[in-house]
């Protein structure tokens, strides 16, 4: 069972697949507009460069795809990216044949990991080492430069940039805001993830029985995102039953039983490096559902369906909040963190909180096209039971109106 988007004012997804998957043509350009989207963010703050490390901005930067779970937490491969010259990618000893087809980078030399695993008392020479490189290239390829942006690396590596001179910032503002505005054809890549983890869900879903755990019925997910060339799932939210409410429990060796209600998040870093981000809840076995139960998925359902119909350019987050679906007050205390956020090639700005929580921990901003976002619920009851988990991952286009993107159907068991 679909939803109604006509009556919502959203185009539906599609399935044409020159909409799907970027041509051997576009992918470079795609690349290149991204390194831009990256050099103007820069320019804008008069910063010099970027050393990036996390991997998923090392990617979205240049296209560089190397060892992305590694990388997340050992600081041994990154990028140099000036606001202007040439772009350098540190990569991993004996990796630097990777990247090397790249249109985005200029030059590959291998890393110096900076961090005691690979150093032990030799950390701070290397450090001292790595900052030397760094203030070399920004010399000589920027003319100098009072701002430097960092992320994920070692304090280690800023104090030792400061100490040469430069004013360090966190490197995540300028990034969040380059990824938060798609680039033309970029959102090809992501429907090509999101095609590709539809048909892992539903392998997931068909293999959701009595007597199955959670870990096996999950692992057929892993299974296919991996056989269409995702990288990974970023969270193990699948769980079933009483495991359901409060959300966030991980997925488990429990044995799931009939008559249970199973939720999925997807999260996965899938094809190109796209975020795949939906939420189903499905009906263990063939038994009708509780009443409970349809009335839990009902307010779910009634919450998603609303606050997507909302979603649209020009609106301010804060107006987007006070217009949202208003939750029960026995569900409020265990709603979602967030009622919208941005998706790329992860969760990313903006979050658009709940009403409730804007003075403590919102911000405002506008809904803008060329944004990509995820709308959440998640109900669940204070006084436990069961819960519910859906959500639709959406496209605002350049012509202002909403795509969804995501396509996977709901429960009509559930719904009825």
């Amino acid at each position: 069972m679909n939803m109604d988007l006509d009556a919502m004012g959203i185009l539906p997804p599609t399935h044409r697949p020159e909409d799907c998957e970027p041509t051997q043509q576009e992918i470079p350009q795609i690349l290149l507009d991204r390194l831009a989207r990256v050099r103007a963010q820069l320019k804008s703050r008069d910063i010099a460069a970027a050393v990036l490390f996390d991997p998923a901005h090392v990617r979205y930067a240049t296209g560089s795809r190397n060892m992305q779970v590694y990388s997340s937490r050992n600081p041994a491969r990154y990028a140099f990216v000036p606001a202007e010259g040439p772009v350098v990618l540190f990569e991993f000893s004996g990796c630097e044949h990777l990247a090397s087809h790249l249109p985005t980078i200029d030059e590959i030399r291998p890393a110096k990991a900076i961090s005691y695993y690979f150093n032990e008392r030799n950390t701070h020479a290397v450090t001292e080492a790595w900052a030397d490189e760094i203030d070399d290239l920004i010399q000589r390829q920027c003319g100098g430069g009072g701002k430097v942006a960092l992320e994920s690396a070692t304090s280690q590596a800023a104090f030792a940039l400061k100490e040469r001179g430069y004013r360090v910032l966190d490197a995540q503002e300028p990034l969040e805001q380059a990824r938060a505005y798609k680039v033309p054809n970029e959102i090809k890549m992501i429907r090509s993830s999101l095609r590709a983890v539809e048909e892992g869900v539903r392998q997931l879903e068909a293999s959701i029985r009595p007597g199955v755990t959670e870990n096996e019925a999950w692992s057929k997910l892993h299974q296919h995102i991996v056989a269409t060339d995702a990288d990974f799932i970023e969270t193990r939210l699948m769980n079933s039953g009483p495991r359901t409410n409060p959300w966030f429990q991980e997925c488990s060796d429990r044995r799931i039983q009939s008559g249970e209600l199973v939720a999925l998040d997807t999260d996965v870093v899938g094809r190109y490096g796209y975020y795949a981000d939906f939420s189903r809840t499905f009906l263990c076995g063939r038994d009708a559902p509780s009443q409970t139960q349809k009335d839990l998925y009902r307010m779910a359902y009634d919450q998603i369906q609303t606050n997507m119909a909302n979603l649209k350019p020009g609106v301010s987050f804060k107006e987007y909040a006070e217009r949202a679906w208003e939750i029960p007050p026995a569900y409020k205390s265990r709603r979602y963190f967030a009622l919208a956020h941005g998706v790329g090639m992860n969760g990313e700005y903006p979050y658009i909180v709940h009403r409730e929580d804007i003075d403590d921990k919102g911000y405002d901003g506008v809904i803008e096209p060329g944004m990509t976002l995820c709308v959440e619920s998640f109900i669940g009851h204070e006084a436990g039971g069961e819960g519910v988990k859906l959500e639709e991952q959406l496209y605002v286009r350049e012509d202002g109106q909403v795509e969804l993107l995501s396509d996977y159907p709901f429960d009509a068991r559930l719904l009825g």
